[in-house]
């Protein structure tokens, strides 16, 4: 599976949750994201899920390989977002959830 068809899934997994809205296409910056409450949590970037974690959270799974801090193209890796490396084999939706879990506490 493609990691775009691994994404597509991904946003079938959240339809019907209250508060979520999927990708809105177009272009620009959030153009492929999922949001609980316009509040962006997980989104396809560059073939990559990027999710919003807490800081120590993203901390411990760059320490562990499983990916890097995004940067967003600016040069300045973001504390709290999460680039996930496409060869790892954590679970997509379990990390989408955990995500969309500190979008709700926040």
């Amino acid at each position: 599976m493609t990691p775009e068809e691994r994404y597509e899934d991904l946003v079938g997994e959240f339809e019907g949750t209250d508060g979520f809205t999927p990708p809105p296409g177009g272009s620009g910056f959030g153009r492929g994201a999922l949001r609980y409450r316009r509040k962006i949590f997980a989104m396809f970037v560059r073939g990559e899920l990027v999710v919003k974690l807490p800081g120590p959270r993203v901390d411990e799974l760059v320490a562990a390989g499983h990916g890097v801090r995004f940067d967003a193209n600016k040069g300045t890796p973001m504390r709290e977002w999460f680039s996930l490396d496409p060869e790892s084999a954590l679970d997509w939706p379990a990390l989408a959830r955990e995500a969309l879990d500190f979008a709700r506490s926040s």
